[in-house]
């Protein structure tokens, strides 16, 4: 794995992994064989920008090598620095085979969706002084030898905010994912407050109660039951919206709800009775999201928010994050993308081996500042 810019413990278990930990296992088990072809989806996503380029440095040295290498990627400026073609689909078809050096990413982006590319206005944010999430102190032993000890983790999430938190996989992300939704509780109450409330020790409904609200990194198994339909899958989160009467579920406001999430969020599927587990990532990312934000949150903590969304739900999904810290909701964001941190954040955290950086300004921070911190050279 160091040899690609890959790094893994060769002990863990896979299933302790998580989504981008699995996904450089991957990337090295195919790398590892030498083959002839080799198919790359989205393997940028879970690398600091300093990896990215001895990755590339790799690619390079195999297709020297007359390797064939299948590059397939959101990032269209990485498409127009590695690639010799582009082959752009859009709804299952080809819609254009071009040089991308010769293209600008604009252009790249007009092809992929059939629109000129929508510009997504920022404008800086005016957070309150209410805290409307704070993490003081928290500590947390690993839950398993191959896991992340969290250490003296300090953090202010206030009203019109959004935080964003880098860090490559397996630094603690998903300990404090689950410690803030409540999935794994802290040993002191006043480790973590929501609203005002200590909640360390609060299950994740209590939470709820709060006007928190979780989009997870998993998004089946964790957000969403692959066997269950989008409507049953709306009520799991959306049931104190009148879903429920007398202990009996109300089929009719549970599928208005769900209608209205899949139209406001573009959702592509036949209708609220599809099963979550035959809809493409993408799209059951919009509905998982969709859902959470359809709750008005105070409160939100979204992971990995446009994992596997083309480019144009990708901008929709960041304007709706910024419209949220308008209208007052805070959130925080983890993410392994820093073009999207930077975009839509306001300040950036980094968890590097469980230790949470001191709050960066995302305007004066640079992508190269951020990444000497995820690899521990900055602390």
């Amino acid at each position: 794995g160091e040899q690609f810019g890959l790094t893994v413990d060769p002990d863990a278990m896979v299933h302790r992994l998580s989504v981008g930990e699995r996904q450089r296992v991957e990337i090295i088990r195919c790398l590892l064989l030498q083959p002839k072809l080799l198919i790359l989806d989205e393997p940028t996503s879970v690398l600091p920008p300093q990896s990215v380029r001895l990755l590339f440095a790799t690619l390079r040295s195999l297709q020297a090598q007359g390797m064939a290498i299948l590059f397939i990627s959101h990032k269209l400026d990485e498409i127009r620095e590695l690639c010799d073609e582009a082959t752009v689909l859009r709804g299952g078809e080809v819609t254009g085979r071009v040089d991308p050096r010769g293209h600008s990413a604009s252009h790249l982006a007009t092809l992929m969706i059939g629109r000129e590319m929508p510009k997504l206005a920022v404008t800086k944010a005016t957070p309150s002084n209410e805290v409307r999430l704070s993490l003081n102190g928290l500590n947390h032993p690993a839950i398993s030898r191959f896991g992340t000890t969290l250490r003296a983790v300090n953090m202010e999430l206030r009203s019109g905010q959004i935080i964003g938190i880098a860090g490559i996989s397996g630094n603690g992300q998903q300990e404090l994912a689950a410690l803030i939704s409540g999935e794994t509780r802290c040993k002191q109450r006043d480790m973590i407050t929501i609203m005002g409330q200590q909640a360390g020790i609060l299950d994740p409904a209590q939470r709820r109660s709060l006007g928190f609200a979780f989009v997870p990194e998993e998004r089946l198994g964790r957000g969403a039951v692959p066997e269950m339909s989008l409507a049953d899958n709306s009520l799991l989160t959306a049931h104190r919206l009148g879903m429920l009467r007398g202990g009996f579920i109300r089929r009719q406001v549970e599928r208005t709800f769900t209608k209205e999430c899949i139209k406001e969020f573009d959702v592509r599927t036949p209708g609220p009775d599809a099963e979550a587990g035959s809809m493409s990532g993408g799209n059951l990312q919009k509905f998982i999201l969709g859902r959470e934000i359809m709750l008005d949150p105070k409160v939100m903590l979204v992971s990995q928010p446009t994992w596997g969304v083309d480019i144009g739900a990708a901008t929709a999904i960041r304007r709706r994050l910024l419209d949220m810290r308008d209208e007052g909701a805070a959130l925080l964001v983890i993410s392994e993308e820093l073009e999207e941190l930077f975009e839509i954040c306001d300040v950036l955290h980094v968890l590097h081996k469980g230790v949470l950086s001191a709050p960066l300004d995302a305007a004066t921070t640079t992508a190269q500042d951020i990444g000497a911190y995820m690899i521990g050279a900055k602390t």
